[in-house]
């Protein structure tokens, strides 16, 4: 799948907005204190990667019912679903200058019924191609990695459910995205209002 640059300039793609506060000193902090234990873009990006993915628990394995989506929240509150953990490693992506989009996916749960899924994509210094990772966590049955050459995601599509791959890299959260996590009372309420559609 070629993924495609909603915004030509890749400038648009470090910004930082009220989801993605990479500016947030809590972000600085976690972003700072990672590149001091690794020292070069592609070996931080992958312990960036793992740290949202393996530290901070997706809130439907881990039962937190609260609903997080700047990233500066997650990395405090130590909880979000697949969407604030992307909103967290973009920003963190970003904080040290490593072009970080949005992306997502339409999958099919146990009773075929669609849900967006997001995920993030990373383009390092002096490359010209986008990876996409996925931080959601991993779990039985899970075994997302950071890998740049090939994809290992969460899940895989499955098309014969009706699955779907969004190829599209944004720099914002999905407007669809954004609106429910800022309006959900808690995970039950986000978990019925999740979209099914972008």
């Amino acid at each position: 799948m070629e993924l495609i640059q909603q915004n030509p300039d890749v400038h648009a793609y470090l910004a930082s907005d009220e989801a993605i506060d990479h500016w947030h000193p809590l972000v600085q902090e976690t972003a700072d204190a990672l590149w001091a234990a690794t020292g070069d873009a592609y070996s931080y990006a992958e312990a960036a990667f793992e740290f949202v993915r393996d530290t901070i628990p997706h809130s439907a394995d881990s039962g937190d019912t609260r609903v997080s989506w700047r990233a500066s929240d997650v990395l405090s509150t130590r909880n979000g679903i697949c969407y604030a953990k992307a909103h967290a490693l973009a920003a963190l992506l970003r904080a040290q200058g490593i072009p970080a989009a949005l992306c997502y996916q339409l999958l099919a749960d146990d009773g075929g019924a669609p849900a967006a899924h997001g995920l993030v994509a990373l383009r390092l210094p002096g490359s010209e191609r986008w990876a996409r990772v996925d931080p959601r966590g991993n779990k039985p049955g899970v075994d997302a990695r950071f890998t740049l050459d090939h994809e290992r995601l969460a899940f895989p599509v499955r098309p014969e459910l009706g699955e779907v791959d969004h190829p599209e890299l944004h720099a914002a959260p999905h407007p669809a995205v954004l609106k429910v996590l800022r309006e959900s009372a808690d995970r039950q309420e986000l978990w019925r209002k999740l979209p099914t559609a972008l």
